[in-house]
């Protein structure tokens, strides 16, 4: 067992001792004096329980619990990542491979899908609903249904990048803007994770969800509903092309190393340095991404 599947196995184990019912405000600080650790840990341990939806986030003030103490899953069975032998994920990134060579049509019936992928019917029922949560795919009248054609060029990944560099660092000037200590700790905890070999051996599932919860933990900062809003929505369907980018893994060192300089601007209070060295961060992402251009449509 990690360290970390530990961790997570013994949060929800004081939540079941302490029969807590949906709802019940889990303090980082709290769980780490009673599990005798620093509070690092713990706030990976509740990101992971964030991610598979028995913890939300809310923006300055912690975690909450999602479901009543009786209906936790089991921490082995339910919060293990997905195999990377499972059929479904396998299928997702055949079907998004497929879609950005374009060799697989825009409009599909689900037994078209079911018959190419050699999947049951949950199965594409599974891998339909993961595309359509991420907004590149909606389904049409009958059994049908009709792929999205904003996410699948790699002028649209670009073109995501643009909008957030016209958000992002605004976010960080907003008159609301709190960020805890913990949301700090737990940033720079994911980001020393990546530097000390996780670059190389996370799943590119693994990789997009901790850029994501880097660059959303920042905007929820902001306090300002249609800034986090709209973040949240780029990244939902931007997510396909950000598996591509992900062939070549060598900037990565550089993203680290930049979101941890933000994240020290930002303990000492110095937003705008902060929003300024964002903005830097995301232009030089724009520039990395132009220049691996061919892998987005290889």
């Amino acid at each position: 067992m990690s360290a970390q599947t530990n961790t997570v196995t013994k949060i929800l184990d004081l939540i079941r001792q302490d029969r807590l019912p949906g709802g019940s405000h889990l303090t980082a600080q709290k769980l780490a004096d009673r599990l005798r650790l620093s509070r690092s840990p713990v706030n990976d341990a509740l990101g992971v329980l964030e991610q598979h939806g028995i913890v939300a986030r809310r923006p300055n003030r912690g975690y909450f619990l999602q479901q009543d103490f009786d209906a936790l899953p089991d921490a082995h069975a339910a919060l293990a990542p997905p195999s990377a032998d499972d059929i479904v994920t396998q299928s997702y990134f055949k079907l998004a491979d497929e879609l950005l060579r374009g060799e697989l049509p825009m409009q599909c019936s689900e037994a078209q899908l079911r018959v190419r992928y050699a999947l049951t019917n949950a199965q594409t029922q599974a891998l339909l609903a993961r595309v359509s949560q991420e907004g590149w795919a909606q389904r049409r009248p009958g059994y049908g249904w009709e792929f999205s054609s904003m996410m699948t060029t790699p002028d649209s990944l670009l073109q995501s990048y643009r909008l957030r560099l016209a958000l992002e660092p605004a976010a960080l000037l907003e008159p609301s803007f709190r960020i805890e200590k913990a949301v700090i700790e737990r940033c720079r905890a994911a980001e020393k994770h990546l530097l000390d070999g996780g670059i190389a051996t996370d799943t590119a599932d693994q990789l997009h969800e901790r850029g994501v919860r880097f660059h959303e933990s920042l905007v929820e900062a902001s306090g300002n509903p249609f800034f986090i809003d709209t973040i949240k929505r780029v990244n939902r369907v931007r997510r396909l092309l950000s598996y591509r980018s992900m062939q070549d893994r060598s900037r990565y060192q550089q993203h680290c190393d930049q979101h941890l300089a933000i994240l020290d601007l930002l303990e000492r209070e110095r937003n705008e340095d902060a929003a300024a060295a964002l903005s830097s961060h995301l232009r030089s992402t724009l520039d990395n991404l132009a220049r691996i251009s061919g892998i987005l449509i290889s």
